[in-house]
Formats: C-alpha cells, sequence, structure tokens
C-alpha cells in the first residue's frame, strides 16, 4: 500500500513539474513575465507589453576598443532565460545626441553581451549591433531616413545570435550572425544608453521572448 500512494505522488509531483515547465515557456511568449532592472533609470513606467523610460544622460555600454574605456552603466529591463530562444521587440525613441541608442541586449557579464537596435550618428537613426567578448566591436547600417520605429529580432541558437531588424514588423533583414556562448543563462532585455550630456525618452512596445527547439 505505501508503494503505491509512493507511486501516484511521485507521478503527481511530475505532471505539477510539467505543468509549471508549460506556464513559464508561455509566460515568455506572452510577454508577461515580470522584469528584473540592471542600472534601474529614475523615470520609468509600464511593462513587457509597453515599457517607456527616461535614459539617464553618460550612460553607455562598451568595452576597451577604439576609445579605451570601459562603460557598464545604461538601463537594462531583463528576463533571465536558459537555451534557445528567440527575442522580439518594437522600439521607439526620441533620438537628438550622438550616440542615443536603444535595442535589445543578451548579456552574459560585463565582458560577454551583444546589444542592437537605433544608434544615431552624424544627424542619423543608423542600424547597428555591438559584439562583445572581452573587447567590443561595432556594425553599422547606414540610413538617410529617420524611420519612426524599429522592430528586431534576436535568435539565440546554439552557439549563436541571428539580428535582423525591420521599419513595417513584417519584412525582416539579417544584420549580423554572431558568435555567443552556448548553454549559459542570459539576461535578454530592453536597453538604451545616453553616452553625452542629454538624456532621451525611449518607449518598446511587445517584448516576447520565446523558447525555441
Amino acid at each position: 500500500m505505501y508503494l503505491y500512494f509512493s507511486k501516484i505522488i511521485s507521478k503527481m509531483k511530475n505532471l505539477i513539474l510539467t505543468a509549471l515547465i508549460l506556464v513559464t515557456t508561455a509566460t515568455f511568449a506572452q510577454g508577461t513575465t515580470p522584469l528584473k532592472w540592471f542600472n534601474e533609470p529614475k523615470e520609468h513606467s509600464g511593462d513587457a507589453k509597453k515599457l517607456t523610460y527616461t535614459v539617464p544622460e553618460g550612460t553607455d555600454f562598451w568595452q576597451v576598443t577604439h576609445y579605451g574605456f570601459k562603460r557598464d552603466n545604461g538601463p537594462l529591463a531583463y528576463v533571465e532565460i536558459e537555451g534557445d530562444f528567440e527575442v522580439s521587440v518594437k522600439v521607439t525613441g526620441s533620438y537628438k545626441e550622438l550616440f542615443h541608442q536603444a535595442g535589445l541586449m543578451l548579456r552574459i557579464d560585463e565582458k560577454n553581451w551583444i546589444k542592437t537596435g537605433i544608434e544615431y550618428v552624424d544627424g542619423k537613426q543608423n542600424v547597428s549591433a555591438v559584439v562583445t567578448r572581452e573587447v567590443s566591436d561595432w556594425s553599422v547600417i547606414p540610413r538617410d531616413d529617420s524611420p519612426k520605429s524599429v522592430w528586431l529580432k534576436v535568435l539565440r541558437k546554439g552557439d549563436y545570435a541571428e539580428i535582423k531588424f525591420s521599419f513595417d514588423g513584417t519584412n525582416f533583414e539579417m544584420l549580423r550572425l554572431a558568435y555567443f556562448p552556448p548553454k549559459v543563462k542570459v539576461m535578454v532585455g530592453m536597453v538604451a544608453a545616453a553616452p553625452g550630456k542629454e538624456s532621451f525618452p525611449v518607449t518598446f512596445e511587445n517584448f516576447e521572448v520565446k523558447k525555441v527547439e
């Protein structure tokens, strides 16, 4: 009799665990997971469906290359996830000063991360990506227009991250394929920075993180 009930309890525990895993995956997909902050800004409101914050001046993410300095003080609203996933978001910012930027970040620690999105250079909203492994690099696609918003998708699978962007939310182009360490828990979320003397407001919409096979 004892063994019989032990087996039943064991099966129930497995069923509950499976249910929790399914709920967690669905929650990520629906974009309703509570956000955590890294370098929380003073002014922010909303959630994963629509998040608005004021990006503090003097903030940036960078490691050494060309400039010789290290910066790791920009605001990042994130969730943590392991394994393979795709993250997406719509970004709308009021960029006005050199190197104002906003987009998505995948982050392991200070020396291992990727950020991608819009970066304001020479009066234009360029599409950019920075990949950091000990030191940072920078890729830019110059734009002659100033699109109101950009849609971003990043697929993290195995040992790589595939970055795509769109200006209509439907037609996506690949920006970059970069190495990203596999089998490590990742902070993934909505990032921005204002390296100069002026702050600016940014709005993120429909932030989603979906597990992929």
